[in-house]
């Protein structure tokens, strides 16, 4: 994950909403997190039209400044929980995408600027030499504005002289020359002059051309306006995607970003690169990165945006550079001669009359963006969706028949840029699936043993083209297409089709690892040769499930997690009951067996999680379960203690989750058993489990009281002064039970303060403490519950099951009502331990994971033996000889079964096994 501003955060409010009167929610959950402004992104964005459909309101995006030491998890709920936020997100730091040769080591300076030629950007300029009034947006790290290359060829804004006044009226002081969006100033040149690579990037796209001097930029005569993103003096923050609205807002009809990072998906920053490419109909080029590997990195694996790889000068992919189903096409990207712009100190000469050699992905971006303002200029009438086509097409795919290149087919885009042919002539056709839409719509992903559906939008965007064929083709053997074709037909310019109505079946393999990305090729054909390949990922065994039949709504991870598997809030949907969305920060699974032997995955030094669980397998969610209308399990485990790990405590879990559409009482439950399995040589004693939930409800997160109901063994969480829901956890389980009501914003001194963190020595606290300090009723405030159980000691080798279940309601007696009916449940058709074998008999361990092993009476003989499923059918026979053996149950899956002897002699068997 790319690394973050602490404390500062981006939600974008739901249409209709604005934040004072309207949102007084919103208000309290600000003032409860400590929040010290919320600002309007972008006041001046242009709003959503009807005419263009996809277009965003950026109106609706505020940055909120909080403590750093605020949670995002925390954050995230509260924020959320008030009904008027989309998202929250954190604000990502993404870096410069460059990997630049020492200048003082390099013989540059005579190096002639081989891209030129390699791309017949010559030939180009033979067709179109630009324009000045076409401008790209250089987003970069700030440029040496006076370089003699640079210095004619930026946009100056005439509008607005440098006097202290706003004289163009659009918000910014004196930006006559272009802005700093990083620090909220007018100067974009690099605060430390040996940071150059914002202008070796403007000379590439934008240098002057046919001036005696230096270097020609692809776009000739085309203009840029610098818009500074990145802070070189210490101060100031990221804001690339601020400067992207900054460019697309001033006339930019062409956007570059040599920058972007690794992972880290934002709704925030893809809305951000729609309002540029819809809205304002720009086109966004951006770098693809030099991880040297297949990964996404961001923006340039963003929706209409261009991505870019860097190739040498032999079209051989780059060894630093990024490779992806999502990148667009490629350009030259090693040792390209451009602008440096730092000065004397090396031998590339005087500050504004130096060049250097630099290589990466950051440098074969600008050749793109300013290949796309040639053809804006030439073909004016294209739109940025068909600008984009263009230079698709145009590509030379050549690359791909070179050894080097072989291992990368179809992962470099559509071929090595060509700038003579995007602007020769629009002789090309290019139709593209512009929207996948699957059914049903699972954003967590499918399942093993899953069928789906799944319907294409087609829209052709350059010449008519006729007889168009869609073939889909699964490149993972886990995901199985059982319908793969589509008859288009004809399709004009910008003209559109769907197969809606007739759509691709596909079916998830009935085994899948976890988290496996499977993915689908779109292949467009026509009978006259034209073929044009297309990628779509598809997640499949996530990590976590969701389970939703009822009111209430959780995700549950594979690893002990409820809600999220991460504190950023990702890895899960939440915890959320009827029209309340979300009112869990953080929860998961505590075990403990002292001070310093205690195993979890949830917060614990300031900004850190415990990584304490690991997955064993994949998790299963069952449509229906048994005995429910959705089941989870999963098996997770944590290590061994030794001198290395002292803090483990050798346990290994089977989760098993359900939930109910009926009848009316089980819509407010969750059901949580887990079976714990010592793997140890010691006995440990005692074992605590239980359920941390740091519990954010409505009205304000800030304003909640704990309860505990000893009859019940229930704690449960409402906020008193606006009191829209109640939740809680119920330990269903015989064990003794313990309570512990946790106040997050504890001065120091207290107890239990999470001001540092929560320490292993708190957790066992907060599990072991008894009811002391179940309930909290000083005052409201951001409370969490830890809701637990005690096993006394558990041999090893030996099992245990402990069982919890999440409740709740509208009102107090409904969540009573729902408490009672879980443990009505949980003994009535869920009691864990399953019955005893006849005298004689042995079976163990139960439950099990693996073998069964089977002991026989004596004088029995041998015997045939049948196991049975819930439903009592037949599902495995296995003979056993006298005395016994191992009865395999691999293959099944988790759940209940009947074990039945036939044959022998002796005292017949009818018992009962766990699988897990």
């Amino acid at each position: 994950m790319p690394p973050t501003e602490p404390g500062r955060l981006l939600l974008k409010l739901k249409p209709g909403a604005t934040p004072g009167a309207s949102l007084p929610l919103l208000a309290g959950a600000l003032r409860a997190l400590g929040a010290t402004s919320l600002t309007q992104k972008f006041p001046r964005s242009l709003p959503p039209s009807p005419e263009q459909p996809g277009s965003v309101d950026l109106r609706l995006v505020y940055e909120v400044q909080v403590p750093p030491t605020v949670p995002l998890t925390q954050a995230r709920a509260q924020l959320l929980a008030t009904g008027g936020v989309e998202y929250v997100e954190p604000a990502y730091v993404r870096q410069p995408q460059y990997q630049p040769n020492d200048p003082l080591a390099d013989s540059a300076g005579t190096t002639p600027q081989y891209h030129l030629k390699l791309t017949q950007a010559y030939r180009a300029w033979d067709f179109t030499r630009g324009d000045t009034s076409m401008v790209i947006g250089l987003t970069d790290t700030g440029m040496r504005v006076s370089h003699e290359d640079l210095v004619r060829q930026l946009k100056y804004n005439y509008a607005d002289p440098i006097n202290g006044l706003d004289d163009d009226h659009d918000g910014y002081v004196d930006n006559f020359r272009g802005w700093d969006t990083s620090h909220g100033n007018n100067d974009p040149a690099p605060e430390d002059p040996t940071v150059t690579h914002g202008s070796t990037v403007v000379g590439i796209a934008a240098g002057q051309a046919n001036n005696g001097l230096g270097g020609a930029g692809v776009g000739f005569n085309c203009k840029y306006l610098p818009v500074q993103v990145f802070p070189s003096d210490g101060t100031g923050t990221f804001a690339g995607y601020e400067a992207i609205v900054y460019a697309a807002d001033h006339g930019c009809r062409v956007i570059n970003m040599s920058w972007g990072g690794e992972g880290g998906y934002s709704r925030y920053e893809q809305d951000v690169c729609a309002y540029a490419a819809i809205n304002r109909d720009a086109v966004l080029v951006a770098a693809a990165g030099n991880s040297g590997r297949t990964a996404l990195f961001y923006p340039a694996s963003y929706d209409y945006v261009l991505a870019v790889a860097s190739t040498d000068a032999a079209d051989a992919k780059a060894s630093s550079a990024t490779y992806n189903y999502r990148i667009d096409l490629a350009a030259p990207g090693m040792n390209i001669r451009s602008v440096f712009g730092r000065g004397s100190a090396s031998a590339a000469g005087p500050v504004d009359q130096d060049y250097w050699v630099g290589s990466g992905s950051s440098f074969a971006s600008p050749q793109v963006a300013a290949a796309a303002a040639l053809v804006r200029v030439r073909f004016p009438q294209l739109t940025a969706e068909q600008v984009r086509a263009q230079l698709r097409r145009a590509a030379d795919p050549a690359l791909y028949q070179l050894p080097a290149n072989a291992a990368y087919a179809g992962q470099l885009g559509a071929g090595r840029l060509n700038v003579a042919r995007a602007v020769a002539a629009i002789s090309q056709r290019e139709a593209r699936v512009v929207a996948s839409t699957f059914a049903p719509s699972q954003p967590t992903g499918y399942n093993a043993g899953d069928t789906l559906q799944l319907s294409a939008t087609v829209r052709n965007l350059l010449l008519p083209i006729s007889g168009l064929q869609v073939t889909l083709t699964s490149l993972s053997p886990y995901l199985v297409v059982r319908r793969g074709s589509y008859p288009v037909g004809s399709l004009a310019t910008l003209g559109q089709a769907s197969n809606a109505a007739q759509p691709f079946r596909l079916a998830v393999a009935a085994a899948v690892p976890t988290n496996t990305v499977a993915t689908l090729r779109y292949r467009l054909t026509a009978p006259d040769g034209y073929q044009t390949d297309q990628y779509l990922d598809v997640l499949l065994s996530p990590d976590f499930a969701q389970l939703d039949a009822g009111d209430l709504v959780v995700s549950l991870t594979g690893r002990g997690n409820i809600g999220y598997e991460n504190p950023n809030g990702t890895g899960g949907l939440g915890l959320g009951y009827k029209q309340d969305a979300q009112l869990l920060a953080e929860g998961g699974l505590l075990l403990a067996t002292s001070p310093t032997r205690v195993a979890d995955r949830l917060r614990a030094a300031p900004g850190t999680t415990r990584q304490s669980f690991y997955e064993l397998g994949a998790l299963r969610r069952l449509l229906p379960g048994p005995r429910a209308d959705q089941q989870f399990t999963t098996t997770f485990r944590d290590s061994l203690p030794d001198p290395q790990r002292p803090r483990s405590v050798g346990v290994r879990v089977r989760e098993r989750g359900q939930s109910w559409a009926s009848p009316a009482a089980r819509r407010g439950v969750i059901l949580l058993d887990y079976v714990l399995r010592n793997l140890t040589a010691d006995t440990l004693k005692p074992l605590y489990a239980g359920l941390f939930m740091d519990w954010d409800l409505p009205g304000s997160a800030n304003r909640n009281v704990a309860r505990y109901d000893s009859v019940r063994r229930l704690g449960y969480c409402y906020d008193p002064t606006d009191t829209r829901v109640y939740t809680g956890v119920r330990v269903l389980s015989a064990q003794p039970a313990s309570a512990y009501a946790i106040d997050n914003n504890a001065a120091s001194g207290s107890p239990l303060y999470l001001g540092d963190g929560f320490s292993p020595a708190e957790k066992y606290l907060a599990l072991s403490g008894g009811t002391t300090r179940a309930t909290w009723s000083a005052g409201p405030g951001d409370i969490a519950q830890v809701l637990s159980a005690r096993v006394a000691r558990l041999a090893p080798g030996d099992s245990v099951a402990v069982a919890f279940a999440l409740v709740a309601a509208s009102t107090l007696p409904a969540l009573q009502a729902a408490a009672d009916e879980a443990q009505r449940t949980y003994q009535q058709v869920l009691a864990a331990a399953p019955p005893a074998a006849p005298a004689g008999w042995q079976l163990y361990p139960n439950p099990t994971a693996g073998p069964l092993r089977v002991g026989l009476p004596l004088g029995a003989g041998a015997v045939m033996m049948e196991v049975l499923n819930e439903l009592g059918q037949l599902v495995r026979r296995q003979a056993l000889p006298a005395g016994g053996g191992e009865l395999s149950l691999a293959g099944l899956p988790a759940g209940l079964y009947w074990l039945r002897a036939t044959g022998g002699a002796g005292t017949p068997l009818r018992g009962r096994v766990a699988k897990y």
